[in-house]
């Protein structure tokens, strides 16, 4: 009887997401509950608009013990647009799931949740955010790669060695919205153009305006936008969420 109250639940749960405007998919029947669903990696992926993300999106049900629950049913659901294959399934073996996500057509935020219930058939829920970007936006991550990525990201990988620890002054990483929401535009395009001494900032920072167009620049700040943590707002942004 408490399976079928569940997958009743767990239905209830997909209908409550109507506005993603999916066909509702009744989750497979669980063989066992767990008392939370974790994140394993997948969150706060950046890519183009319309787009699949580069990785899955993998969550973990455990019990109340923080031992991982094999059996366990678990829904996934966004907003309008945005499609995961699966859209539903049991936790494996070492109690997850996995889903391959693809974005909306609009560029922003899109909240993701990801369902289950305990025994009681209760809902629990997690939440998490992936951005699209718009075509500007998109030009800017290239650009950021290009030219940007060196100095401004700390974690270094096979195509790109990090100048990070090698600078006296610490450059902001692009998604550090605490200090570069407080910049204007005009002042993100003043030191990408002329360098830091622009804004009486560090030296080290190196003027852009003789090598990137006035369109790139601005695809920059576009990107630096998109980026953010916490979001940058502002009249008429676009959240996919809402």
């Amino acid at each position: 009887m408490r399976n079928v109250t569940t997958i009743a639940v767990l239905g209830g749960l997909v209908m409550l997401t109507g506005c993603s405007r999916q066909r509702s998919i009744l989750a497979p029947q669980p063989t066992v509950h767990g008392a939370a669903l974790v994140e394993v990696s997948g969150g706060k992926q950046i890519m183009q608009e319309g787009m699949q993300l580069d990785q899955p999106l993998v969550v973990q049900v455990n019990d109340a013990q923080n031992n991982a629950v094999a059996g366990a049913a678990v829904v996934f659901r966004g907003p309008a647009g945005v499609s995961f294959k699966p859209p539903s399934g049991l936790t494996d073996s070492s109690g997850q799931l996995s889903t391959v996500v693809n974005l909306g057509g609009v560029a922003g935020r899109y909240a993701i949740r990801a369902m289950t219930t305990d025994a009681g058939g209760n809902r629990i829920e997690l939440k998490l955010e992936e951005i699209a970007l718009g075509y500007q936006q998109t030009l800017g991550r290239e650009l950021n790669r290009q030219y940007c990525s060196r100095c401004h990201d700390p974690e270094s990988t096979r195509e790109r060695v990090s100048n990070y620890d090698n600078l006296a002054t610490k450059p902001h990483t692009f998604s550090e919205g605490d200090t570069l929401n407080k910049m204007s535009d005009a002042d993100l395009v003043a030191i990408i153009s002329h360098g830091g001494p622009a804004l009486n900032r560090s030296p080290e920072m190196p003027a852009f305006g003789s090598t990137l167009s006035k369109s790139d620049i601005q695809a920059l700040v576009a990107y630096i936008r998109a980026v953010s943590g916490p979001p940058y707002h502002t009249a008429g942004m676009v959240y996919a969420q809402k």
